[in-house]
């Protein structure tokens, strides 16, 4: 199809997905409270009844950017997991890598930010977000590291509180990127910030034989 052609030319398949992008977009640049339908209908180029065509509420709207647009990446990081049979460390290396990758490449900081943010107004998006994305991400850590306890590589401790510390830096790094940048701080760099992070947990983290 043409390029240049209007978008309410195209199929009609095509706009649930479109309107998803639309609103990870308008979600993370207004946040929950402020976004309009005709914000995210404007970005995708529909109507705002074509919008109700798909979905019936905001929260509707968000479960859908959650589930298909963000979520995707938490199977790929248990999909990393599941086919990683070697060392911890490599396993962590390429997972925390993945993910800061993806962060720093697409507007989900800026969702988080609006989780975090709403969340006392708006539960049932933290609770979207919990089910689908942190408890995902954080049990198949937990898990990992578990399995490499059993193996001898990780010393005694806590696997879930193990998995929590290996995430919560880019957490905080993100947060500072979408609170105080944008009034001036300097930023930082999540991928050199992970890496660096995962070189340091590991001294703490590994047992003796596994970090030769």
């Amino acid at each position: 199809m043409d390029a240049g052609a209007p978008k309410f030319r195209r199929r009609k398949a095509d706009r649930p997905a479109e309107i998803i992008q639309a609103a990870l977009a308008v979600f993370a640049e207004k946040g929950f409270a402020a976004a309009k339908l005709e914000d995210i209908a404007r970005r995708a180029g529909v109507s705002k009844g074509a919008i109700y065509l798909y979905f019936e509420t905001k929260e509707d709207i968000f479960r859908a950017v959650v589930g298909q647009a963000i979520a995707p990446n938490i199977g790929a990081v248990k999909a990393m997991a599941a086919a990683h049979p070697g060392p911890l460390a490599d396993l962590l290396r390429g997972v925390t890598g993945h993910i800061a990758g993806i962060v720093t490449h697409t507007p989900l900081g800026g969702v988080l930010k609006m989780v975090v943010g709403e969340a006392r107004n708006f539960p049932e998006i933290a609770r979207v977000w919990h089910d689908e994305l942190v408890s995902q991400a954080l049990g198949t850590l937990t898990a990992a590291i578990a399995t490499a306890q059993a193996r001898g590589e990780v010393k005694p401790g806590d696997p879930r509180v193990y998995a929590l510390q290996l995430i919560a830096p880019l957490l905080v790094a993100v947060l500072w990127r979408e609170t105080f940048v944008p009034v001036g701080a300097e930023p930082f760099d999540l991928p050199a910030v992970m890496s660096q992070h995962i070189d340091t947990l590991l001294l703490g983290l590994l047992t003796e034989g596994a970090r030769g």
